[in-house]
């Protein structure tokens, strides 16, 4: 069931802003219409993006995108009250017998990465948009976001066999050169990458190794297959960046349609789906409900964003309603 599936056409048939010829009946649902991100830069207009020295918490539904401090050290001094205590110069305080605090450099010169997973697994639902083309639209909106605010951003389309890279840089160029490949991302000329299997861990590899120290990241995808070596470089890249990871995921992946017998197909093979047994139902939706919750612990534990999104949900619209609020984050262990 992760390769591409029919899909119920969503309440609007087109998405705001889309225009031009549909490509195939229920078209804007089911592809990247590259006229339907370029829309989106009016959406980002009423951003309310405001710098803030807040990270995001881990569960939202509050999130900060563009929180401009960085981790360059500037000096100690003496602690004030309302310092954090994670920031404590342990050294000077043990030479000088008072407690002093780390301060460090504002930096607004550090790049937006916008990471987006266009796997097969990513081309499904049975409802609303595909994952796919969901993600793709909250990815357009956060990349205009970055340019209106003057940002450096940069981005990485992830797809079964192949990894595209732009490389960070300002303006409206860089934008339309991520859109560019989030519409087309195996037209251009692509470097081939390992087997499947290994294409997620390999691809936040490239991330850590572009990713500068005071990042925003923004990663778009259902984590299908997120084992613990991917999640080591998720936590490692949480060490010294802001990330936000926003869950794609379908009704159908969640709970087993009503008791029947449903034929389902890859578009290679196919095979009947037995829905009739409570227990199976239970045990399905059981298994849906723990890697959700395991993903947003180990959001928690590191100070990761999360945020869910359903394919019946406009991810826009969400994004919309939490960009530009700020939590302190929640950790379960310092």
């Amino acid at each position: 069931m992760n390769g591409p599936a029919t899909t119920t056409a969503p309440a609007s048939p087109h998405p705001p802003g889309a225009t031009g010829p549909d490509p195939v009946p229920g078209g804007w649902a089911t592809q990247i219409v590259l006229p339907s991100l370029l829309a989106l830069r009016h959406a980002a207009l009423g951003l309310p993006i405001n710098p803030s020295r807040s990270r995001a918490t881990y569960n939202g539904p509050h999130l900060s995108i563009f929180k401009g401090r960085g981790v360059e050290f500037a000096e100690s001094r003496l602690y004030q009250a309302g310092d954090e205590v994670r920031h404590m110069d342990w050294r000077i305080t043990a030479r000088t017998g008072k407690p002093h605090t780390k301060i460090f450099h504002e930096d607004r010169e550090q790049a937006v990465l916008v990471w987006v997973d266009l796997r097969s697994a990513m081309y499904f639902a049975t409802r609303g948009l595909f994952k796919a083309v969901s993600a793709a639209r909250g990815a357009a909106l956060v990349a205009w976001g970055a340019a209106l605010q003057g940002q450096r951003l940069g981005g990485l389309v992830l797809t079964d066999q192949h990894h595209r890279e732009s490389r960070p840089r300002r303006g409206d160029h860089a934008v339309l050169h991520l859109l560019g490949l989030l519409a087309n991302p195996t037209s251009l000329e692509e470097e081939a990458m390992p087997e499947a299997t290994q294409t997620l861990e390999e691809s936040l590899i490239r991330l850590r190794r572009v990713t500068r120290p005071g990042s925003r990241l923004f990663l778009f995808s259902d984590f299908a297959q997120l084992g613990e070596r991917e999640k080591v470089h998720l936590a490692q890249l949480a060490r010294r960046n802001d990330l936000l990871l926003i869950f794609f995921h379908d009704s159908l992946e969640r709970t087993l349609p009503p008791p029947g017998w449903y034929p389902v197909s890859d578009g290679v093979r196919r095979f009947l789906l037995d829905s009739r047994s409570p227990h199976k139902r239970r045990h399905y939706q059981e298994q849906f409900l723990n890697r959700q919750e395991g993903l947003k612990t180990f959001c928690q534990l590191h100070g990761i964003g999360f945020l869910s999104c359903s394919t019946e949900e406009d991810s826009v619209a969400l994004l919309q309603r939490t960009l530009g609020l700020t939590i302190k984050p929640k950790r379960s262990k310092p």
